[in-house]
């Protein structure tokens, strides 16, 4: 982040997971409404998964509904990672996040709803990465509810 030059900075895959014809659409979301954040969704409008099996698929279903439940956060996907950010919102809000792996993209959202940010949100087209394997696994699962439980907690 100290090296960015610009007032805004966007978090993406690298591995194009994330593609980057959506962030003029990021740019646009943000100047209509002067978010804070400006977060990709799977789950509204022509969002969608593709190249996930079903497992996969219920997992992240799963852990965004628990999400909405206990958290109330007002945004549609907490679990992934396509956001663009008003540089100096992202900085405040990685100093007071605590977490670590995929607890850190709901802590992300959920910090900025205590803080008053505004989040909007643009359908995207997620598809699962050619190479390499997701880091998704039974530790990753455990302490994202543990994750989840503390945010629950103490927010």
């Amino acid at each position: 982040m100290q090296h960015a030059s610009g007032n805004f900075i966007i978090i993406m895959d690298a591995d194009l997971s994330h593609h980057p014809k959506f962030i003029p659409e990021f740019i646009s979301k943000q100047k209509e409404g002067d978010f804070d954040v400006v977060s990709g969704t799977r789950y509204l409008g022509d969002g969608g998964v593709y190249g996930w099996d079903l497992k996969r698929k219920l997992i992240s279903r799963g852990a965004n509904f628990l999400s909405q439940v206990l958290l109330r956060p007002g945004a549609s996907d907490l679990t992934g990672s396509f956001r663009l950010y008003k540089k100096e919102v992202l900085q405040k809000l990685v100093e007071h996040c605590v977490s670590k792996g995929y607890v850190f993209q709901m802590e992300m959202i959920v910090r900025a709803r205590q803080f008053k940010y505004t989040i909007g949100e643009v359908p995207i087209s997620f598809v699962d990465r050619v190479y390499g394997e997701s880091k998704l696994g039974g530790n990753e699962i455990v302490s994202f509810l543990k994750g989840l439980l503390t945010l629950f907690a103490t927010t």
